[in-house]
Parts: structure tokens; C-alpha cells; sequence
């Protein structure tokens, strides 16, 4: 028994009455090919069930119909109970399937990812890159731009180079927090912040600081790396050097979830004796013991955006040099 052959170019072409070459164009989304001809080719290559040459149209179009999503953490951290990376991944997914696209997602937690990654992308294996939940000054999203690869991150870069990006209202939504919890008659208001390498956590303690320092209130400071034990250890630290702290505003969940059972083990109430407000809105927050106060931030629709940006980009229409997305407050019952 022998496999039947894959129909080939000239048979589509027969099949549509047309050259091969009229084919070879509209199969690699020429535009100079006339509309009654190119519905003919389409139908002639859905009837055949022909499938294009992945490699022969990348050589035409210059084009890999690829996009890389590049994650800069270990796997651990991605496939963990963070929300923050499948809900980017979800967003991405969506808008790329929908424009026929295939996603390579890359993660760059250590110098040989991060190696691997300008290897591949400056290799031009992919179309555009984009970064989500970059550290510090990384100098490659500037440097795949300065190179000509369309690129869009998640976050306002704090590296050299301008790169198109997407981010929420940090310091907003943080700010309204925080003032909700002083209108509640809170005054001894405590923040678990986050990482201040990564514009989210530099930017959520900076709503802190201004909110708690417009009001004449002292700032009471710990930090966290967004996750849920070091969430414990600053909710642990921060009731050990302020004892009579009344609230608390954690820059993440994850780290929000931990407070509430470390201030539960210590004999705190909540919201009786110590307030607590979260970031991020993820859905196991409206299920802890009490539902979490939080800061909802779209961040499906985070990776949504970020990759509408980067599908026009990279078809060389202008984009916005950033996108800020809004933030609500969701009032539940820890504060």
C-alpha cells in the first residue's frame, strides 16, 4: 500500500487555469494578483488540499509567519501557579492563531537561554519578538529593534533603545487602593513590594510611597519576589518591626495569599485588625479565606494588545509607542 502523492503546484494551477507562477504568488499573499484570480487559486488549493512549502514561501517572502514570545525567567517560575504567564500566553495564542500565525515561546532564565534567544532571534527565524516580565536594563528587546525585528514588550522597558510596549496603570491602581484603605480609617498602612528590577514591582511602590506620603502617613516597607513564600517571609518581617500595623498592601496575589495565613498563624484578624489588598485579581483570590480585596490588571488582554502591536509593526504599519491599559479596584472582604 503506498501513501497518496501531496497535489502539487501544477496541479493547482491546471486545477484553476492559471500559471504556475500566478499559483506561487497568491500562495505567498501577493497582493498583485487580481481578485477573481485569486479566489480561483484558493478554491482550486481547498479542493486539491494542497499545503504550501513551509520552507520554498519563506525563501519568497522573506517571511516565517513566526512569532517569538521570550519569557526571561526559569521554568519554574513560568510553570507555576503565577497567572501572570499563562494568561499572557493565552492572550498571545488567540491573536496569533487568529491571523494564521504559529508561536515559538522562548524562555530566557539563565545566560545560556538568554544566549540562545539572540542566537535564534538574530538568526531572523522569526518574524518579531516579544518579551514579557523582563528584569532590569536587559539590552536585548533594544538591540533585536536596532537590528530592524519588530519588537513589543510587556512592560515599559528599562533598557536602552525605544521599543513599542504595553503595560497597565501601575501607580494608579495601586494609588487607589491605598487610598481606599486610609478612607476606610486605616493609618498604619504596610506594602509587601515587589521586585525592583521589573518595572511592575518599581512602579506599584512608587503608588505606595506617593499615596501614603500625600497623606501624611509613614511608609512601612517590605519586599517580595511576587511569589507566595516570599510574600510569608515580608508579611513575617513587616509584623515583627511594625507590631501595630492596621493594613497591608501586597504588590501581588500570590504574595497577598501568603499574607493572609501568616496573619491568620499570628493571631491577626481580617479585616478586624489588619487589613489586606492584592494585585493582579487572579481567579483563586476571590476564594481565599476572607475573598481578597484586589486590584484587577487585564492581563489576557495584556497579551492581546501586545501582539496586535507587533502583527502591524511587523507588516510595517506605524504603532503606538506604548499602550496603557486601566486597572478597577475589586472590593471584596479582606478590606
Amino acid at each position: 500500500m503506498t501513501m497518496a502523492q501531496r497535489p502539487t503546484l501544477e496541479e493547482v494551477a491546471r486545477r484553476a487555469g492559471v500559471s504556475r507562477a500566478t499559483v506561487s504568488r497568491v500562495v505567498n499573499g501577493s497582493t498583485t494578483v487580481a481578485g477573481p484570480i485569486q479566489e480561483a487559486v484558493r478554491r482550486a488549493v481547498a479542493e486539491l488540499g494542497y499545503v504550501p512549502n513551509l520552507a520554498a514561501r519563506s525563501l519568497v517572502t522573506h517571511r516565517t509567519d513566526s512569532i517569538a514570545l521570550v519569557l526571561p525567567e526559569a521554568a519554574t517560575r513560568v510553570f507555576s501557579d503565577d497567572h501572570f504567564f499563562p494568561g499572557i500566553i493565552r492572550g498571545v495564542s488567540r491573536e496569533l492563531e487568529a491571523a494564521d500565525k504559529q508561536l515559538v515561546l522562548m524562555l530566557a532564565g539563565s545566560p545560556a537561554g538568554h544566549a540562545r534567544v539572540r542566537r535564534y532571534t538574530t538568526g531572523r527565524h522569526v518574524d518579531g519578538v516579544l518579551f514579557a516580565s523582563l528584569h532590569g536594563a536587559d539590552p536585548l528587546p533594544g538591540t533585536l529593534a536596532g537590528l530592524g525585528l519588530p519588537v513589543v514588550c510587556s512592560g515599559r522597558p528599562l533598557g536602552e533603545g525605544a521599543v513599542p510596549y504595553v503595560d497597565v496603570d501601575h501607580a494608579g491602581g495601586v494609588s487607589r487602593a491605598v487610598a481606599y484603605l486610609i478612607d476606610s480609617g486605616r493609618r498604619r498602612i504596610a506594602t509587601i513590594a515587589g521586585p525592583q528590577d521589573m518595572v511592575a514591582g518599581i512602579d506599584r511602590l512608587a503608588g505606595y510611597r506617593d499615596t501614603v506620603t500625600a497623606a501624611g502617613l509613614p511608609a512601612l516597607i517590605g519586599y517580595g519576589d511576587f511569589t507566595r513564600d516570599s510574600g510569608a517571609a515580608a508579611m513575617r518581617d513587616l509584623l515583627d518591626r511594625y507590631p501595630d500595623l492596621d493594613a497591608v498592601f501586597a504588590a501581588s496575589d500570590l504574595m497577598a495569599h501568603a499574607a493572609l495565613r501568616t496573619l491568620r498563624a499570628a493571631g491577626r484578624r481580617v479585616p478586624e485588625d489588619v487589613a489586606v489588598v492584592g494585585f493582579d485579581d487572579i481567579p483563586s483570590s476571590a476564594y481565599t479565606d476572607p475573598p481578597l480585596t484586589t486590584v484587577r490588571q487585564p492581563i489576557l488582554e495584556i497579551g492581546r494588545v501586545m501582539t496586535r502591536l507587533l502583527l502591524r509593526h511587523a507588516a510595517g504599519e506605524p504603532v503606538e509607542p506604548s499602550v496603557i491599559l486601566p486597572t478597577d479596584l475589586v472590593r471584596r472582604d479582606s478590606a
